[in-house]
């Protein structure tokens, strides 16, 4: 017998890999993820853009791969190049159960996005009232400003956000 050297894959083949990837995290693929991870797949695995395979899988709205990559040690709180994470990507969605699930693994519900902005602030651009209610029960802060000097209200304002617009308003007396 002879010792059997692991194979190896040159640069394009990797790239291609990782790109199917990074597509099983946008499609959802629960089942492939977890036996990828079970294998050694890195959970905070990150494409040309900084996306994790958490940032596009709760991006996209699928909570069991979302799960499964939580389980395997998936961080919420890397954000992507542009300053984005995973808890305010799917308060732009509207996804309710999605934040729950990366707020309980540890995801800060007033984190802020390279540009200032928090997941409170999405809620209330996109009046997504049950997710700015339940981001305000985990602490985030109604006047916690952007870059630009604008908090939850003045953006809700902005997009003409009616039910959040009045829900921040009684907040703040």
């Amino acid at each position: 017998m002879h010792d059997q050297q692991p194979a190896t894959m040159s640069a394009d083949e990797q790239q291609a890999f990782a790109e199917q990837v990074f597509e099983r995290a946008r499609q959802g693929d629960a089942e492939m993820l977890r036996r990828l991870l079970q294998t050694g797949l890195p959970a905070n695995l990150r494409n040309h853009k900084g996306d994790t395979l958490l940032m596009l899988a709760s991006y996209h709205g699928h909570l069991d791969a979302a799960q499964v990559l939580l389980a395997h040690g998936a961080d919420p709180r890397i954000a992507n190049d542009n300053g984005q994470l995973p808890v305010a990507g799917a308060a732009f969605k509207g996804n309710l159960e999605m934040v729950r699930l990366l707020v309980e693994h540890g995801g800060d519900p007033d984190a802020a996005a390279g540009d200032g902005r928090t997941a409170l602030m999405m809620a209330a651009m996109f009046n997504r009232l049950a997710i700015l209610d339940y981001l305000l029960e985990q602490g985030a802060d109604p006047t916690r400003r952007d870059a630009r000097g604008a908090d939850a209200l003045d953006a809700a304002r902005t997009m003409g956000a009616r039910e959040t617009t009045a829900r921040l308003q009684a907040l703040a007396g």
